[in-house]
């Protein structure tokens, strides 16, 4: 059964990872979502913090990815230190869930705060599993 809710909860990760990384990209071409986003400073992201987005786009689909291989949910991709890269990305959700907490902009801490602690939380179970 824990064999199950793990993968089940790795599926549920890689798909808030990749709606997070399309909101990121949504974000790089402009659109006015800024203030959900890096401290919500920018209702439009300047060019430089555009590039980020991209940049925060890929990483999140490479974290969805890791823990898609992690849980056995992909198979034959061995070459990947998943149980070190589920430490590390659950520990960085972690962090990021406190910065989202204490975010200035309020739309970034009542959307992502609990979108990011789901995320760590589910990631802590799969790490510990």
């Amino acid at each position: 059964m824990e064999t199950e809710f793990v993968y089940i909860s790795a599926i549920v990760v890689a798909i808030m990872f990749v709606s997070i990384s399309v909101f990121q990209v949504f974000l790089s071409l402009g659109y006015p979502l800024g203030e959900y986003a890096m401290g919500g400073y920018y209702k439009v992201l300047p060019k430089k913090l555009r590039i980020m987005s991209v940049i925060n786009a890929i990483i999140l689909l490479f974290m969805g990815f890791v823990f898609l291989l992690h849980a056995d949910v992909l198979n034959g991709y061995n070459f990947l230190p998943t149980n070190k890269l589920v430490w590390f990305i659950t520990i960085f959700l972690g962090l990021n869930t406190i910065a989202n907490l204490i975010s200035r902009s309020k739309k970034e801490r009542f959307i992502m705060t609990p979108i990011s602690s789901i995320a760590f939380i589910l990631c802590l179970f799969i790490t510990l599993s």
